[in-house]
């Protein structure tokens, strides 16, 4: 599991509600100059976005980033397909991972490390309804005592 460190710009709060992460990759992105100042303005929305390997490459798809204001001509499609940058045998083994039935790439954080734009991206498993109410209930449960921790422990 990696962990995303550096300035987060851009969050998917949605898939960790709606999918099960398994694990989780830095990839690096693909980006032209007014795309990546547009990142670096938190310009970027990855709601719908996914990401799928074709031809030995990961693609990043559906993921918006809004064209930078003084950009002119040199100013990209926000929605078109980004190159996502891992090893090959990182490439292979999430190939064969997506293979198995209901696994998908999901793009949880967009982050700048070191000046570089990076994305976390989680090898995910959809959850059912009952399976999100479940987490929900889980959530509240701790919540509820962590309160009551604290209570007990500021007496």
């Amino acid at each position: 599991m990696v962990k995303a460190q550096g300035n987060v710009v851009a969050q998917n709060k949605k898939a960790r509600h709606d999918y099960e992460i398994l694990e989780t990759y830095e990839a690096g992105i693909v980006l032209t100059g007014t795309e990546i100042k547009s990142v670096r303005a938190a310009r970027i929305t990855l709601k719908d976005g996914f990401a799928q390997v074709k031809n030995g490459e990961v693609w990043l798809n559906n993921v918006h980033i809004t064209p930078y204001e003084q950009g002119n001509i040199w100013n990209q499609d926000p929605d078109r397909t980004r190159k996502l940058l891992l090893k090959k045998r990182e490439i292979a083994k999430l190939d064969n991972e997506l293979k198995g039935t209901g696994m998908t790439l999901v793009p949880l954080k967009v982050y700048l490390k070191n000046g570089f734009a990076k994305v976390l991206i989680g090898l995910a498993k959809g959850k059912h309804d009952y399976d999100k109410r479940e987490s929900i209930k889980r959530r509240e449960q701790d919540r509820d005592i962590k309160r009551q921790m604290k209570q007990f422990n500021g007496r």
